[in-house]
């Protein structure tokens, strides 16, 4: 097998692990989205707290509902386009979309800074461009 098709078979196999834990992990806002709606059920049922506390503002409550929703639909969206361009170095089609992928993995220490750099240097390489069928029609000369 050619070393440069093994290279993007092993790489969107780490795609789609990333991406899994991307998945996985994009969960976790949602505990803030919870944690707003106690705060607002506090807000509206004062008589429930213990020794005769003041309410959280119901403003507050809404800030971390709309703060994890935030969070797990940016969160989400990105472990899916991670899942993506893992289909795609499989597939060898859209060529920038996994390159501009990659280039954002780069954010996420320490899994996706390692896979972005990874299939940052070997997308690069003009052996790999020539396994893509729109990379080589669509780069810049």
């Amino acid at each position: 097998m050619n070393q440069d098709a093994e290279h993007l078979r092993l790489l969107s196999i780490f795609h789609y692990i990333v991406g899994g834990i991307g998945v996985l992990v994009s969960f976790f806002p949602l505990l803030y989205s919870a944690m707003g709606g106690f705060m607002l059920y506090a807000a509206n049922h004062p008589a429930g707290l213990p020794n005769n506390q003041n309410p959280p503002p119901p403003i507050l409550g809404w800030f971390f509902i709309a703060f994890g929703a935030l969070f797990f639909f940016v969160c989400m969206a990105m472990a899916i386009c991670i899942l993506f361009a893992g289909g795609s170095l499989s597939r060898r089609r859209h060529y920038w979309f996994a390159f501009v992928v990659a280039c954002i993995e780069c954010i996420f220490v320490p899994f996706g800074t390692i896979l972005g750099v990874f299939t940052i240097i070997v997308l690069s390489r003009e052996s790999v461009k020539a396994l893509f069928p729109t990379a080589m029609a669509q780069s810049p000369r």
